[in-house]
């Protein structure tokens, strides 16, 4: 039995944490001024001059289904008995509901539809988790529970500059939040169970919202009977992320603390600047 991992680059894995497991990333459209990129083949640099020049505001176009369909036959062509395909979540947009459709007439391997609920390294750990396991002689069947309950674990809080991009892609729920940008304020939000972005909270500052995000986690840090990993999210806002994370190792020295950047497939919806804490269980201490 062969198992592979499909996943999109809404997870912004790295460039060696694809290549140490079988994962397959497929690229979300990021659409600046009527021209289509591969989410994949737009640079940092260009998309972040583009919002902050163009008139006409960036969106994005979901995984198709043909090009989900190109990577399972190509995996299946290479003997791929299985798949454990992780997504960007549910509750921002239609592609699992749409996957889950297309797995359901899909015979050349057989399909694990996995939902983050959620984005960026909440996508990327699920992958990571998978493929050790997979590495380890674990079947689809016996990874995906495990996988399951790892996301059970996850939480994330992330401060943005304005709610204006999530307003205007509809990406927010709570729409009645719209108030924080009358304050000049740094809305809170998080992803709720249904993998939707919520605002909850408010702050004047990114400092007030990292305590924010930091009381927090040291509440579930008190709960949580298993070792936890944090991980630092931002969007181009580099020296504000490595002060983040290097008050991070010294407020929580036994938590293991990493890094992650949006890229622009998310952060057409946040806007540049955003800041977020993402943490769950430690996926390398899940035993194989």
């Amino acid at each position: 039995m062969t198992t592979a991992i499909v996943t999109d680059t809404a997870a912004y894995l790295t460039t060696d944490q694809i290549a140490q497991y079988p994962i397959t990333v497929l690229p979300i459209t990021v659409i600046l001024g009527g021209q289509q990129y591969p989410e994949s083949e737009l640079s940092l640099q260009t998309f972040y001059d583009y919002l902050k020049t163009a008139d006409e505001l960036p969106t994005t176009a979901q995984v198709s289904l043909g090009q989900i369909e190109e990577a399972y036959d190509t995996l299946a062509s290479q003997g791929v008995d299985e798949i454990i395909s992780i997504h960007l979540s549910s509750g921002i947009t239609s592609f699992m509901s749409n996957l889950r459709m297309f797995c359901k007439t899909y015979t050349k391997a057989r399909i694990f539809p996995v939902d983050s609920l959620v984005a960026s390294v909440g996508e990327a750990n699920l992958c990571l988790l998978a493929g050790k396991l997979i590495a380890a002689g674990q079947s689809a069947a016996e990874i995906v529970p495990q996988l399951i309950a790892l996301r059970d674990t996850q939480h994330v809080y992330f401060a943005v500059d304005n709610l204006s991009h999530l307003a205007r892609t509809g990406r927010l729920t709570n729409r009645s939040a719209m108030i924080g940008n009358l304050l000049n304020i740094k809305p809170l939000l998080t992803f709720n169970a249904a993998g939707q972005i919520i605002a909850i909270d408010k702050e004047r500052t990114m400092r007030r919202a990292f305590n924010f995000m930091t009381r927090h986690l040291a509440a579930d840090f008190q709960q949580a009977d298993y070792p936890l990993h944090a991980t630092v999210i931002d969007a181009n806002n580099e020296e504000t992320a490595q002060r983040w994370q290097q008050a991070l190792h010294e407020q929580f020295p036994t938590i293991r603390v990493s890094r992650s950047t949006l890229g622009p497939a998310i952060s057409v919806h946040t806007g540049e600047k955003t800041m977020g804490i993402f943490w769950q269980q430690d996926w390398q201490s899940i035993p194989d």
